[in-house]
């Protein structure tokens, strides 16, 4: 199994417990090696990195190559933050979806997070061996939840309430970030900045904890990340301005 250099550890967590063989890899999948199974994260987690329709289509084309079955996690496609359209890896596969499937999440596009609620969509015959698993290893979703899941994949007007929710707390808090040195990298979707100071991120964690404002070490994520830190948006807005204004009073701005 191979999965993004920087990523949610979940997908590495998966292959450990699976007892599967692992690698990290970048971005560019033209020099992938052959594995049974692909993860790709767009928009990412952490970064929020969007991939270019040429990055997924390169992964496509490495699909049919080498016969490996691609995992799309699309879990925060609905929450673009720029002039960037994150789209799903299916848009670009030529109305052929052999080898590929794409996951979605609930907790993110509807913050129904304690429901444990998301599907899966794509290959028909990769869908229907993961529905044989299911039901044998007893894991089916209860019936109100299903029901839940309908009533909110009908209705997009609170993901787009959300959405923009997000890009205002994102504003405030990454202006209050810059002024203080910080660059935000790749953050082009999602619920998070990506952010750097070029130092250790324990250090950078450090820094913001004087403020009150917790942030993930980027090294979670991968060795790439060690100089970075996430920050989720996912806090109120009074906490987000709140921690904006600390940094920007603190430090005397």
């Amino acid at each position: 199994m191979i999965y993004p250099e920087i990523a949610y550890p979940t997908y590495l967590v998966g292959a450990i417990l699976a007892g599967a063989d692992h690698q990290h890899v970048p971005i560019d999948a033209a020099n992938w090696p052959d594995a049974d199974l692909a993860w790709v994260n767009s928009p990412s987690n952490p970064t929020g990195r969007v991939h270019s329709p040429a990055e997924l289509k390169a992964v496509i084309d490495y699909a049919r190559r080498t016969n490996t079955v691609i995992a799309s996690d699309e879990c925060y496609i609905s929450f673009p933050a720029g002039e960037v359209q994150p789209t799903s890896i299916f848009a670009h596969a030529d109305g052929d979806n052999t080898n590929l499937l794409a996951v979605h999440s609930l907790s993110k596009r509807s913050n129904l997070a304690g429901y444990r609620a998301a599907f899966v969509v794509g290959d028909s015959a990769l869908i229907g061996r993961i529905l044989e698993v299911r039901k044998h290893a007893g894991m089916m979703v209860p019936l109100p939840v299903q029901r839940a899941m309908t009533v909110a994949l009908a209705d997009e007007s609170h993901v787009k309430e959300q959405a923009d929710r997000y890009l205002k707390r994102r504003s405030i808090l990454q202006a209050a970030l810059e002024s203080q040195g910080f660059r935000i990298d790749e953050t082009a979707a999602g619920l998070y900045l990506w952010v750097t100071r070029g130092e250790s991120d324990w250090d950078t964690v450090t820094w913001l904890a004087q403020f009150g404002i917790l942030a993930t070490p980027g090294h979670f994520y991968g060795a790439a990340g060690a100089q970075h830190v996430r920050i989720a948006l996912t806090a109120t807005d009074e906490q987000i301005s709140i921690a904006a204004a600390r940094v920007a009073q603190l430090s005397g701005k």
